[in-house]
């Protein structure tokens, strides 16, 4: 960690030196506790960001607020998160008010908005995740606002995102962004709880999310209304900057905040890791996998120097996963190394365990791959 001033990327993300970025804007700021959108504190974004595609800037909105909006509407208790039936229905109700609110403050600004609605799915499955970056990036191109949102009308609670922070990194991921803001009720990663600890330090700046960084994030979300919180926003900087892209968490509290970001500076800046390619890049930043290989550390050694996986270092086989799934390559300890796709199927993995590639044949029958995992489909995550 570096607390330093000095980064190649200044606080604010301004236009010169960011071309695409992703604004998250979370529940609590954007819904009040009555369960009616802020609409003076979002007319004031919708200048943000007029004023940043004027600039030049290409800018993707990703908005929580449906379920609140719905469940005021429909006098559900518990913010309309007491069941996902509630939830569903909540959704499905505000999510109309949500894109209209949207399609009038941008429209006033002379912007014109689209409505994305997508499901964890929509982005792990290859050939959609190809889709949404492809829809994204006509948009961008005919100067539109995309305004996304997670489709939590249809999700269940086994297969959603679960809070819009890690969406947001997805989609900036997807969109090929070159950063994230994650606007939040509060300014940035602080050394412990400020609620809690008065002598918490805010940190500036983050160049590796290790352990002790990891540490820092509390779980939960200050306002009780959203469903993300500290921890999820660590995720998120973990997809958006292991993509290439930088993502700062910055308070929304105030009117105009992005303006009020570029003033002041004060917040967290995550800073981007090199880019790896596209392939890789998505690996890294799913957020399901099918199973998992647990590997010794000889071959944990040798996935570091930049090699594929043989079966001869891999210790236990989890999962029930088919050739071609994503799966987790974990070291003995529980870390998880990296992430890739399969080689051959569980049942498979589990007979050439340990085994020299010459063994292969014998117990196969044949010799299809030489790797349970090969070096062109793996993507090593950082600790």
């Amino acid at each position: 960690m570096n607390t330093a001033s000095e980064s190649p990327v200044s606080p604010g993300f301004l236009p010169a030196e960011i071309r695409r970025l992703v604004i998250k804007i979370g529940s609590a700021l954007l819904v009040d506790p009555v369960g009616e959108i802020r609409e003076a504190w979002l007319r004031t974004v919708a200048a943000d960001i007029a004023a940043r595609c004027a600039a030049g800037q290409q800018v993707i909105v990703v908005s929580s607020g449906a379920i609140a909006l719905g469940a005021r509407r429909l006098g559900l208790p518990k913010g309309g998160r007491g069941s996902l039936d509630d939830a569903q229905a909540a959704a499905a109700v505000g999510q109309i008010a949500l894109s209209q609110a949207w399609a009038t403050l941008l429209g006033e600004r002379d912007l014109a908005a689209a409505q994305i609605l997508v499901t964890l799915d929509d982005l792990e499955n290859r050939r959609r995740y190809l889709n949404a970056s492809a829809t994204l990036e006509r948009l961008l191109g005919l100067g539109i606002v995309p305004v996304v949102n997670e489709n939590d009308s249809v999700a269940t609670a086994e297969i959603r995102f679960g809070d819009n922070d890690r969406l947001a990194a997805r989609i900036g991921q997807a969109a090929r962004a070159d950063a994230v803001v994650l606007l939040s009720d509060v300014d940035g990663l602080y050394t412990a709880n400020p609620q809690a600890d008065p002598a918490a330090k805010l940190v500036e700046r983050v160049d590796r999310i290790d352990s002790g960084i990891a540490a820092m994030a509390d779980g939960g979300s200050a306002s009780g209304m959203g469903s993300g919180g500290m921890l999820s926003k660590i995720e998120a900087a973990r997809i958006a900057t292991g993509a290439g892209a930088h993502l700062a968490i910055i308070s929304g509290h105030e009117p105009s905040p992005l303006s009020h970001w570029e003033t002041l500076g004060r917040g967290t800046i995550f800073h981007a890791a090199p880019g790896k390619r596209a392939r890789k890049t998505w690996l890294a930043g799913r957020l399901t996998t099918r199973g998992a290989v647990v590997v010794d550390a000889g071959a944990a050694s040798a996935l570091q120097r930049g090699n594929s996986l043989l079966p001869a270092g891999v210790v236990e086989v989890r999962g029930a996963f088919a050739r071609g799934d994503v799966i987790d390559i974990v070291h003995a300890d529980g870390m998880t190394l990296a992430r890739g796709l399969a080689e051959y199927d569980a049942t498979d993995a589990m007979r050439i365990a340990g085994r020299r590639s010459e063994d292969i044949a014998g117990i196969l029958g044949s010799v299809p791959r030489s790797v349970l995992v090969h070096r062109d489909h793996m993507v090593m995550l950082d600790a």
